[in-house]
């Protein structure tokens, strides 16, 4: 029986916490932050997590494999 191969583009992005959530870097930070105002570069510093709804979809993606 064939198993489940892991998204490897999900495996560079997120990461699963101890309690199942998806954490994953804030969106719009890599360039271009020169045109935003210091709150909203203050305010996408750090981690989120996804909603339970995507976390399930990016754990499954992981195949229980959490990087």
């Amino acid at each position: 029986m064939p198993k489940q191969k892991t998204h490897k583009g999900t495996k560079k992005r997120f990461r699963l916490t101890a309690k199942g959530k998806a954490k994953h870097r804030q969106a719009g930070t890599s360039h271009l932050a020169a045109r935003m105002d210091q709150k909203r570069k203050r305010n996408l510093r750090g981690t989120t997590t996804t909603t339970d709804t995507n976390s399930k979809i990016v754990a499954k993606a992981l195949c229980g494999n959490s990087y």
